[in-house]
């Protein structure tokens, strides 16, 4: 069920937000980089996953579990990871996130790398009016890649 919209009266509306924006991150996180992975490779293996994300083969397959329960990605024994139409539409706004932030970090002077480690925090809890203020600025600063 969703929640309320926050009013302005509400003092608890951005920590609810907050929350709200932490469940859903590691979802959007482990769809991208699933998406990344058959970019680079082809497929996405557990382990590959793993790898990437940097922790444990079960820790991945608790996700896996989780996230395929919520219809984004299909996942069997022995074969690679595949994302739902559901898991690719997530990962491809979870990219376009990620590339509106950090292409807006490193317009107010961050540099690339550090706007990058950043921005992987920062895309998960920025609400899309902020995130469209964002793109804006950067629209006027810089040429889109």
């Amino acid at each position: 069920m969703p929640r309320p919209k926050p009013t302005p009266a509400d003092p608890s509306a951005r920590f609810r937000r907050t929350r709200d924006a932490h469940t859903r991150e590691t979802a959007e996180d482990y769809v991208e980089a699933i998406a990344e992975l058959i970019g680079a490779k082809g497929e996405a293996r557990v382990r590959d996953l793993a790898r990437l994300m940097g922790v444990s083969h079960v820790t991945v397959s608790r996700i896996v579990a989780r996230i395929a329960d919520e219809g984004l990605v299909e996942s069997s024994r022995y074969r690679p990871l595949a994302l739902t139409p559901a898991g690719k539409r997530l990962a491809q706004r979870a990219r376009e996130r990620h590339d509106i932030v950090v292409r807006f970090l490193i317009a107010i002077g961050v540099p690339a790398a550090q706007a990058s480690i950043d921005a992987e925090g920062m895309e998960h809890h920025v609400g899309n009016a902020t995130l469209k203020a964002m793109e804006n600025l950067v629209a006027r600063s810089l040429p889109r890649p």
